[in-house]
């Protein structure tokens, strides 16, 4: 999709501040750090729109972007860092299941994982919970510019076996600095949307 538009609608933590349009939700989630904003600009053919935080695990908000009038990306927040408080990592946890499991308007997730490295406990256990509630799933490896072109099999091999990547779900291997990739998320995301150019 070619996008020229492009806005943060809301920064929402809880159900009733949730856009009340009816476009199709594409969410993001994975660790924090893992390249979520960056995807995120590639796709949307932006710098810097989707903002890193400086500080992993500070983005406590479900972030809207609303793309083309058509759909929204929903940049969810980070998991998996210990600087968070155990109080809040259970209440944005409390938000993310609550979107994930009620939002009807969510068409499927795009979990990131490092291609750098095996999926951590946290990816794992992300990646189960979306496949016991049956939510279509894209798992992008982020960072692949890092890892020696002789050594993509082998971190397709990690990440396949390390999460027990179902065959049905496909696995993109993405780098926001050479754009590989991007048109293979794009299709998923088209696909399960129903948007197109």
């Amino acid at each position: 999709m070619q996008v020229h538009e492009v806005e943060l609608t809301i920064s929402a933590v809880k159900a009733e501040q949730y856009p009340a349009t009816n476009y199709p939700e594409i969410a993001l989630v994975g660790r924090s750090n893992v390249g979520k904003s960056s995807l995120t600009n590639v796709l949307i053919n932006r710098k810097n729109y989707a903002h890193t935080s400086g500080q992993p695990g500070k983005t406590q908000t479900l972030n809207f972007y609303e793309v083309e009038h058509q759909l929204y990306f929903v940049d969810v927040p980070g998991y998996g860092y210990a600087k968070v408080s155990k109080k809040q990592r259970e209440q944005f946890g409390k938000m993310i299941e609550h979107y994930l499991t009620e939002r009807e308007q969510l068409r499927g997730v795009v979990q990131l994982i490092d291609g750098r490295h095996a999926p951590t406990e946290d990816d794992v256990m992300m990646y189960q919970w979306l496949a016991y509630y049956q939510i279509p799933t894209l798992v992008v490896a982020t960072k692949i510019d890092k890892v020696k072109s002789s050594a993509y099999t082998k971190s397709i091999s990690s990440i396949t076996k390390g999460l027990g990547l179902d065959q049905s779900v496909p696995l993109v291997l993405f780098s926001a600095q050479t754009k590989r990739g991007a048109q293979e998320v794009w299709d998923w995301i088209e696909k399960q949307t129903g948007v197109t150019d």
